[in-house]
């Protein structure tokens, strides 16, 4: 029979567990946020006798995988093993961080401390704070394994007055903030029933300088939204085109004429619409005899999400490039419907240019690529750099065969062969309103990997443009995950955002992280009349794109921030460990 002690962190277990997948889509209880960890401490720091790093660090474990294993079960859709193996993987990081708090970090076990002391509960808040604040950014650091997917400060995604501090130390920062302030709760807490039971008063100030934190945090949440309004900026209208098309793992349900023809079926569509909205806006101001304020509702990009079009996109080191003859034709049709820069996904495979011809290279190197082709055709492109592990490349199948089969049973799709990683960092230019201005190219989920963002940010009126399809995953949450990570982006960097899905989310994003269209308010998201993403449709969305775009910290330093820190909080907690065993 377990007994009390055992059942008591079975519940606390689970309680963590449920509240920290509570946080995120479909449920996104923000609220939550602040209260998710206090099980996972009491239970943590209540361990006692021997053996407390392995127990604390089994209930971390434990916790981890379960919260892990809810967020992430839409991975079944694709893999089952890897719905089992990747939350099993990555609650090794929550149990790292019990076995630290159930022992060097614990407060209620650290012989010669005073535990009513105020600045001491300050102390033990920051390093576990840190420490696990460089546990979120470690396990999305990580070579070929890294998975940054859902850090606690992901919870504020849809909070606007307080995701603004992302661009101080990342949105890990804001994972920081709410251990810290959940440290000092259930110390405080642990401190007022040791008051009522001896009656002696003890003082908590420690709680006022949390409360106060987490005010100023507020404050500049409110003040950042204010200054970014303000700034002078170049207006962009863009027109996204999300088709929804249906997919089993990676393969495509539809024949290639059928995609080709759907895009140009909603484009072509959509233009028509928005040319005869224009014309009647004209015919009107002419009747009136007020040509002059018109805003006409023309696009300035048409966007198409990942991979798109089924031709490949052929390209030589010196820029020369061609295209397979369905890619020729349709973006030919659609372009007879109005003037401006297409933007799509494509495969780009190497070419070389010879006396006559382009060719394809031998033994060519195959690339997930965004394309921008001019209104007057000249064409850039982007080579997708965080390849997904067991989709786009499996690390070391050449010397281990058995990777290979292990794809294809889980996938249920032939390996034909890796994607090769893009190496340029350099931003693609183009021409809006007469000015230059830079796109911060990501393709699928490398908007939610901020280090690499981050490395396209310049001086200059930039936009982030993501294109992505998240079919693979049917209608689960994963689309609303993926989106809740990646609008962090747009405030890390106090770039705005555009995001073109397959099917998924498809959106407009300003530096704030908001949705609502500048003039209307109403969110620039595609969906249907019930509120659904998943459905095929087109947005004609607006952004301003700041001329003197702000500087963030987090664009300055990077993750360096949250590295340093963690490594203070570190140092720290086994420099006060040593200390106190000397003290005794």
């Amino acid at each position: 029979m377990p007994d009390r002690a055992f059942i008591l962190r079975f519940l606390a277990i689970a309680a963590t567990s449920l509240m920290v997948v509570s946080l995120f889509p479909p449920y996104s209880f923000a609220g939550l946020a602040w209260l998710c960890l206090i099980p996972l401490l009491i239970a943590l720091w209540s361990l006692d006798g021997k053996h407390r790093a392995k127990k604390g660090f089994l209930i971390g474990y434990l916790a981890g995988a379960l919260s892990f294993g809810i967020q992430l079960s839409w991975l079944s859709e694709v893999t089952l093993g890897g719905a089992i193996a990747l939350p099993l993987y990555l609650a090794l990081y929550w149990g790292a961080f019990g076995a630290f708090a159930a022992t060097i970090g614990n407060p209620w076990h650290q012989r010669g401390v005073v535990s009513e002391n105020p600045l001491r509960c300050l102390f033990t808040a920051f390093t576990h704070a840190s420490i696990w604040a460089g546990l979120e950014w470690l396990r999305g650091a990580m070579v070929y394994v890294g998975f940054g997917w859902n850090g606690l400060g992901i919870a504020f995604h849809d909070t606007l007055a307080i995701s603004q501090a992302a661009d101080l130390l990342g949105v890990t920062g804001l994972s920081l903030m709410l251990v810290f302030f959940q440290s000092v709760l259930v110390q405080v807490g642990h401190r007022l029933k040791r008051t009522a039971s001896d009656g002696i008063r003890r003082p908590r100030w420690d709680f006022t300088i949390a409360a106060l934190a987490v005010g100023l945090l507020l404050a500049y949440g409110i003040v950042r939204i204010a200054t970014e309004g303000a700034k002078e900026s170049i207006p962009l209208k863009a027109l996204l085109v999300q088709i929804n098309i249906p997919q089993d793992a990676s393969q495509v349900l539809w024949a290639a004429e059928k995609v080709h023809m759907a895009y140009e079926d909603e484009t072509i569509e959509r233009l028509r619409k928005i040319q005869a909205e224009d014309e009647e806006k004209l015919q009107a101001a002419i009747t009136k005899g007020k040509e002059g304020g018109i805003q006409l509702g023309s696009p300035d990009w048409v966007l198409w999400p990942e991979t798109a079009l089924t031709g490949r996109i052929i390209r030589s080191d010196d820029g020369e490039w061609g295209t397979w003859r369905e890619n020729m034709d349709t973006i030919g049709r659609v372009r007879e419907a109005g003037k401006f820069d297409l933007i799509y996904g494509a495969v780009e495979i190497e070419g070389e240019a010879r006396d006559d011809g382009l060719y394809q290279k031998e033994n060519p190197r195959i690339y997930n690529s965004i394309a921008i082709q001019s209104a007057d055709d000249d064409l850039q492109t982007f080579r997708k750099h965080h390849l997904v592990t067991f989709g786009e490349t499996i690390p070391f199948v050449d010397s281990i065969p058995l990777l290979k089969k292990i794809y294809e049973q889980q996938s249920g799709a032939q390996y034909n062969g890796s994607f090769t990683s893009g190496t340029s960092l350099d931003p693609l230019v183009v021409m809006l309103d007469g000015k230059k201005v830079q796109i911060i190219p990501s393709v699928c989920f490398e908007d939610t990997v901020p280090s690499l963002t981050r490395k396209f940010v310049r001086d200059a009126p930039q936009i982030i443009v993501n294109l992505t399809n998240d079919g693979w995953f049917k209608e689960s949450p994963a689309a609303a995950q993926h989106f809740a990570n990646a609008r962090f982006r747009a405030i890390e960097l106090r770039r705005p955002m555009l995001r073109c899905a397959n099917s998924g989310v498809s959106a407009a994003i300003d530096t704030i992280g908001s949705t609502a269209h500048p003039k209307t308010g109403k969110p620039q998201i595609i969906t249907d009349a019930d509120g659904s993403t998943f459905v095929r449709g087109s947005l004609l969305t607006e952004l301003k794109i700041p001329l003197k775009p702000s500087t963030s910290l987090y664009a300055v330093i990077g993750d360096w921030g949250i590295i340093g820190l963690s490594v203070i909080g570190i140092v720290l907690a086994f420099a006060c460990r040593k200390h106190n065993a000397i003290a005794t």
